[in-house]
């Protein structure tokens, strides 16, 4: 399946750094009765998205809360140790972003938006992308033709949409 404007939201087993190590987080719970932005990227600390991904929703983070939005959620294929230390250096966690890990690339899947590229490492990963979700139904989706873009996934593109 991939996901488009109307679908529901799968639920997912993600990950994220607890006080005593990595914690399962349902994805399903997250957005139950809630509006959430999940901003889907390839990697951590990877470029575009370490210098402008993370970045345009940090830019973003209290004008989207002002327009309702209850949580912004960085999702990647990664595990909860990296996610909280890219959250950590990018400022992303101290601006209020989740960063959640999708560890075995399952919600990913489920949502149609991986991809692989064996050259660099890539198997499996997220393609760009920002999604706008009330009670686990996209309303607003934006995916990027280019992973190493981020021209329409980005926060201001998503504000503006809201």
């Amino acid at each position: 399946m991939t996901i488009s404007v109307g679908s529901t939201l799968p639920d997912a087993q993600l990950q994220v750094m607890g006080a005593n190590g990595p914690e399962s987080v349902s994805l399903a719970a997250k957005l139950a009765g809630r509006n959430v932005v999940i901003f889907g990227l390839p990697g951590a600390y990877t470029g575009t998205c370490t210098s402008a991904h993370v970045p345009s929703f940090i830019r973003t983070q209290d004008k989207l809360a002002a327009k309702g939005v209850d949580e912004v959620i960085c999702l990647s294929v990664n595990d909860a140790f990296v996610m909280k230390a890219w959250g950590d250096s990018t400022g992303a966690t101290s601006a209020g972003i989740t960063m959640l890990g999708d560890v075995d690339s399952s919600f990913t899947k489920a949502i149609g938006m991986n991809f692989t590229v064996p050259p660099i490492g890539f198997f499996d990963r997220s393609k760009r992308y920002a999604l706008y979700a009330v009670d686990g139904v996209v309303k607003v989706l934006h995916a990027e033709e280019n992973a190493g873009q981020c021209d329409i996934s980005g926060g201001e593109a998503m504000l503006a949409a809201i």
